[in-house]
């Protein structure tokens, strides 16, 4: 898949664990697991929007475009 999900290195810089960010976000852990290892078909833009507001990032430091 061209979009990579760069949700862990951000979880890292910032020193947060998967399971308080899911807290923070309103999902759970199951549904984070699926958008951190790239399976999830869809994100909503709010979702995007909280997830880049807790972690002080942008949408870019989340997901990257890399050509097959």
């Amino acid at each position: 898949m061209p979009i990579i999900i760069n949700l862990d290195v951000m979880l890292a810089k910032r020193k947060m664990r998967s399971n308080e960010l899911a807290e923070k976000i309103g999902i759970t852990t199951a549904n984070l697991s699926i958008l951190k290892t790239g399976k999830a078909k869809a994100i909503r833009i709010s979702t995007l929007e909280t997830i880049c507001e807790i972690l002080e990032c942008q949408p870019g430091d989340i997901m990257e475009y890399v050509k097959e």
